[in-house]
């Protein structure tokens, strides 16, 4: 096929000729209680700049706003901000609760929707849902504080703002004349009976780069007329926002208010002057009409049932006729997007799937996030300004002085996770892929940068803890990006790509033998592994003296990274021999991990119950004996990502691993017998590398297969369901531990209370068990027949069962027989109001039972895996 307009886009921006990605949806969704804004003794991100601040604090990392966009290094910002008239405030960022406030932890209380969007970000739409009465800050707060965690969450649409549906729908679209060249398009529709008022605010401003250090410059926003605002910043290009007609134009500074944060008297106008001007009736902006700040105040009489548009433009100076072509610009880079998804899903047949995977990759997309953070300097603090508490250099972070990031980073959701997760944003690429490898490819290396790897090999987790410890799912997700780009453009795979990211992950690799194998016997003690709260305890906490956690995940992560190592090392020793031997390198390991999984653990005891046929953590206390800690959860489940098929060719093409392997295996038969059957070709002449052989894995699959136990309606859950009958119960030093059945809402405290994978639906994990059930197809081919569901009498492929697996997943957000969609559970604003319930939410999980969105709501991080589970459903073999 000819490519599209936006491929051409894309190859423009991949070879540098045309900076097509410099501009995009770049602003966090919160800036405010984050970890990077914090420079309080105690380190209480939430309390020390809550919401009610944000307005009055100039932030010194990252900027925020409602569907917002930015050049890459977040010079300059624009975003929409609206004010229905009752609010105390401008709404210029989305509303939410602190972790201290939410019953279940941090929740964003606001109605928005990330709709359609090109990689280029030549076209982006969304929406947002502003109530026309005064939006209910104090009663969200008050009554989620309220709720005990038995209780669900008190979300906007129970409040009475939202009981008569009286709102207005703002659509904010931007389409690209150029690369540096944005058209701005804001419509407003009043969904209420009677006309009503709205202020819209379409808002300029630099990032306060001025305040930090002596002598920086501070750049200008002046206006030149009603109709234009001049735009000169050194860094920058000359530039102006254009309005269609002319407006009442509103400056101020992107400067502190000294004043209401710290009360310290001050003069001037402050970040807040825009605010306090049109809420207030304040003298609080400049009459000369410059500053670094701006604002359009536009007041908008809109009938019932009508809208007003309004269209700027931001863009070179001096243009004389900025909206000649405003129209045909629009409706070219809708249909340009159009066609671009077209291609995208020519083999996708049913139009609600392709309207699912859009909006998914559209979130995907949307959430994009200037990311800066210099940790060194945030450590000993900026010199205009007091330095940090003493603690701070002894506190959260203080070992990664090294990192310093200012990159456009893909972040689970730019409001409850306005940071970078290392194992999510491997799995974010996975989807990216299918609309953009380079960007995916790009993310995968920069986490393997000199200024983000710590010296020692670890990738750092996340904000809140960069020292934690996130399961390696790296090398798996650059082998699946890389396999995917062969396959959607049909070229040579990028080698320069996977060799580069080869190079560091052999540094990740040994930092975990290293840290996370302190016995030296091939079991793993990982910690925390991004699971949360799965375990009966903390599993990042330390453990009382002498007490050691050998874990079957962190074990069963290393194997499925050995695997996926020697996978790579044998593409690139199709060109150069010398990474044979680093294949055979990781080939060895993962077989004495394999030995250690099924005999070693625990001092002797094994991880794998034979009784139970499962695999459970062991802990074993300084003179006592090891014990297995029986929660039936994802834990046990992971061996099975664990899986790598490989074709007889390969062996070919590689006759010194092939040499090195085959003594390998018969000076050690007791290996060999670990790994499946590997002298046994299976079906395309395929040789199999499992933790499990045959009968294990059966026995996996009973449990997991099970709806009695963890397969549910809408995929695998990550407890079973047996514990909500048979909780499990440690006694440890004196105290007593419970893990129960809980399939959506927390009621552990750990993690702040917003952490559960006690029950819940999460896709990522679901993800690798359908991965794993198709690389065992290849191998055991359509004739291994396993009963799905267990008890069924139904016997089918394992092929047969990840595609219904998959179907599992993707039900959650298709509407049933009854025209109801799961996600959206029982809130019938989604289910029946037609002006929502074609709005997809991507939850950061899904109820074990129900299948009902749970916690943040807007982590098209992970969950957009939802694209590729369709996608894979319907590419060609």
């Amino acid at each position: 096929m000819q490519p599209t307009a936006e491929h051409i886009r894309l190859e423009a921006a991949r070879t540098g000729a045309q900076p097509w990605k410099k501009w995009g949806p770049y602003l966090s969704d919160r800036q405010w209680g984050t970890v990077r804004e914090d420079y309080s003794a105690g380190g209480n991100a939430w309390l020390h700049y809550p919401h009610d601040l944000a307005r009055s604090k100039a932030w010194r990392w990252g900027e925020e706003g409602i569907g917002g966009i930015s050049d890459d290094r977040q010079l300059l910002c624009f975003a929409p901000a609206f004010w229905n008239g009752r609010d105390s405030m401008l709404k210029e960022r989305l509303f939410g609760l602190g972790n201290p406030d939410g019953n279940h932890g941090e929740d964003v209380k606001e109605l928005y929707y990330y709709l359609d969007h090109t990689p280029s970000h030549a076209w982006m739409q969304m929406l947002y849902k502003y109530p026309q009465a005064a939006f209910p800050y104090e009663d969200l707060v008050r009554e989620n504080r309220r709720r005990s965690k038995q209780q669900p969450e008190y979300e906007i649409w129970d409040t009475p703002v939202w009981q008569d549906k009286r709102y207005f729908d703002v659509w904010v679209e931007y389409a690209k004349a150029g690369p540096e060249d944005l058209l701005i398009r804001l419509r407003a529709v009043n969904h209420g009976p009677e006309a009503a008022l709205l202020h819209l605010l379409p808002t300029l401003w630099f990032r306060n780069t001025w305040s930090w250090a002596p002598g920086r410059p501070r750049p200008l926003l002046e206006a030149l007329a009603p109709d234009r605002v001049q735009i000169s910043h050194p860094d920058l290009p000359p530039m102006a926002l254009y309005a269609e007609q002319p407006v009442q134009w509103l400056f101020c500074e992107n400067d502190s208010n000294t004043q209401r944060l710290y009360g310290q008297p001050a003069e001037g106008y402050f970040k807040d002057g825009i605010n306090d001007h049109v809420v207030q009736g304040a003298a609080a902006v400049n009459p000369e009409l410059r500053g670094t700040k701006c604002a359009a105040w536009i007041q908008a009489q809109v009938p019932a049932g009508g809208s007003v548009e309004y269209r700027f433009r931001l863009g070179p100076a001096g243009l004389a006729a900025p909206f000649a072509e405003a129209d045909s610009l629009f409706g070219q880079r809708q249909a340009e997007a159009d066609a671009f998804y077209a291609h995208l899903q020519r083999h996708i047949p049913d139009a609600e799937l392709r309207t699912i995977q859009r909006q998914a990759l559209a979130g995907m997309l949307w959430t994009k996030q200037f990311y800066y953070y210099d940790i060194p300097e945030w450590l000993e603090g900026d010199p205009a300004f007091p330095p940090p508490p003493a603690a701070r250099k002894h506190g959260r972070n203080a070992r990664w002085r090294h990192l310093n990031n200012a990159d456009i980073i893909s972040m689970p959701d730019k409001w409850e996770y306005p940071w970078y997760a290392a194992w999510d944003l491997a799995f974010h690429c996975i989807p990216l892929a299918l609309v953009d490898p380079d960007f995916a490819k790009e993310q995968l290396l920069l986490l393997t940068r000199e200024w983000y790897m710590h010296p020692n090999g670890q990738l750092p987790a996340y904000e809140w803890n960069f020292s934690d410890v996130n399961p390696p799912v790296h090398a798996w997700a650059a082998w699946k990006v890389y396999w995917i780009e062969q396959r959607l453009t049909g070229k040579p795979g990028d080698r320069a790509f996977l060799e580069e990211i080869y190079q560091k992950l052999l540094l990740n690799f040994t930092w975990w033998v290293n840290r996370k194998d302190t016995e030296g016997n091939n079991v793993f003690e990982g910690g925390f592994l991004g699971l949360d709260n799965i375990g009966v305890f903390d599993r990042s906490a330390e453990l009382p003296a002498g007490t050691k956690l050998e874990q079957a995940d962190g074990t069963s992560w290393m194997a499925m990274y050995s695997l996926n190592m020697m996978r790579i090392a044998l593409e690139l020793a199709r060109e150069n021999p010398v990474y044979e031997s680093t294949a055979t390198k990781f080939f060895e390991h993962f077989l004495y991990i394999a030995e250690a999984l099924a005999d070693l653990g625990g001092e002797g005891m094994s991880l794998w119950d034979e009784k139970d046929q499962f695999f459970y953590d062991v802990i074993s206390m300084h003179g006592g004996h090891p014990v297995r800690l029986k929660v039936r959860s994802l834990v046990g489940l992971s061996p099975l990502y664990a899986v790598e098929v490989l074709d007889h060719e390969l062996f070919e093409a590689a006759p010194q691993f092939t040499r090195r392997l085959e003594w390998f295996l018969e000076y050690r038969p007791d290996l060999a017998s670990l790994v499946s059957r590997w002298a046994e070709m299976g079906k395309k002449h395929t040789h199999l590398l499992s933790l499990l052989r045959g009968r294990r894995m059966k026995q996996l699959l009973k449990r997991m297969l099970n709806e009695a136990e963890f397969l549910s309606s809408y995929g695998i859950r990550a407890l079973s369901r047996e514990h909500l009958a048979h909780p499990y119960t440690l006694h440890l030093g004196g105290q007593s531990f419970t893990v129960s059945y809980q399939p959506a809402e927390s009621d552990s405290r750990m993690f702040g209370g917003n952490s559960n994978w006690r029950g819940p639906i999460w896709f990522p994990v679901n993800y690798l068990l359908i991965q794993s059930l198709r690389r065992f197809q290849r191998y055991y081919g359509e004739d291994f027949r396993v009963e799905h569901p267990a008890g069924s009498g139904q016997q089918r492929s394992l092929r047969e069962i990840a595609d219904d697996l998959a179907r599992r997943l993707i039900s959650i957000f298709q509407r049933d027989a009854q025209g109801r969609r799961p996600v959206f559970g029982e809130a019938a604003l989604f289910q029946e109001d037609p002006q929502f319930q074609d709005h997809l939410l991507f939850y950061e999980y899904f109820h074990g039972d129900t299948g009902r969105g749970v916690g943040a709501s807007h982590q098209t991080g992970w969950t957009g895996l939802v694209a590729s589970l369709i996608h894979e459903l319907h590419e060609p073999s």
